[in-house]
C-alpha cells in the first residue's frame, strides 16, 4: 500500500500524505530518528541486530534526494518517506532530478536512466564533483547483500532489485517513466 501510495505520487502527481511528506531534511532526520527509536524496542531479535543498519540504508537514500537536489527540484521540493514496522517496509520517494542528470554533471557520457543506475550502485562516482564522495549507493547495495533485506530501486525508466547473496547486478527499463527516485526496502 505505501509503495503504491508513493508510485502514485511519483507518476501522477498526487497529493501526499502530510504524515509522509519531508519538506526539507531537518524533516526527515527527525523521522528517522523516530523511526530507529521504534526499530530499536522491537523484540524480534534479528531485526534487534540489524535495525541500525536498516536506519543507515533508509538515511542514505533519503540524504541523497535532499544532496542532490538541493537549489535544483524541479517539481516538489522535499520527499516520500513512510514505514510500516509490521510489514516490514520503508519507502523514500523524490520528485527531483533523477539518477542520470545528478551524474552527468560528473559523467556527461551517460546517455540513459539504465546506464546511470548502474553506474551509482557500482563505480564511486558523485553528481556533486569535485567533492570526493560518491560511496553511498555502493554501501547500501552491500548492507542490502550481506543482510535478509530487500531493494527495489527506480529512477527515470531504470530500475533494479536486490536481495541478500545477488552478485549480479541487473537493471531493466521500466514501463512508469518519471522525474525523480523512488526506493523499496523491505527487511
Amino acid at each position: 500500500m505505501l509503495f503504491e501510495s508513493a508510485q502514485k505520487w511519483m507518476v501522477e502527481n498526487s497529493e501526499i500524505p502530510d504524515d509522509y511528506y519531508c519538506s526539507n531534511s531537518a524533516v526527515f532526520q527527525s523521522r528517522l530518528i523516530k523511526l530507529q527509536e521504534e526499530l530499536g524496542r522491537t523484540t524480534d531479535k534479528e531485526l534487534g541486530q540489524t535495525f541500525p543498519l536498516i536506519v543507515a540504508i533508509a538515511g542514505e537514500i533519503g540524504n541523497n534526494s535532499f544532496d542532490h537536489n538541493l537549489g535544483n527540484w524541479p517539481n516538489v521540493p522535499g520527499i516520500f518517506f513512510a514505514y510500516d514496522l509490521e510489514g516490514k517496509e520503508i519507502i523514500l520517494a523524490d520528485r527531483g532530478q533523477g539518477i542520470l542528470t545528478t551524474l552527468k554533471r560528473s559523467r556527461p557520457d551517460l546517455t540513459d536512466d539504465a546506464e546511470a543506475l548502474r553506474v551509482a550502485f557500482t563505480e564511486i562516482i558523485s553528481g556533486r564533483a569535485p567533492e570526493v564522495r560518491g560511496n553511498g549507493l555502493k554501501f547500501v547495495k552491500e548492507v542490502v547483500r550481506a543482510n535478509q533485506f530487500y531493494l527495489k530501486f527506480q529512477t527515470g525508466n531504470a530500475s533494479l532489485e536486490l536481495k541478500q547473496g545477488e552478485r549480479d547486478l541487473v537493471v531493466n527499463k521500466t514501463e512508469s517513466i518519471f522525474r525523480g527516485c523512488l526506493a523499496q526496502i523491505k527487511f
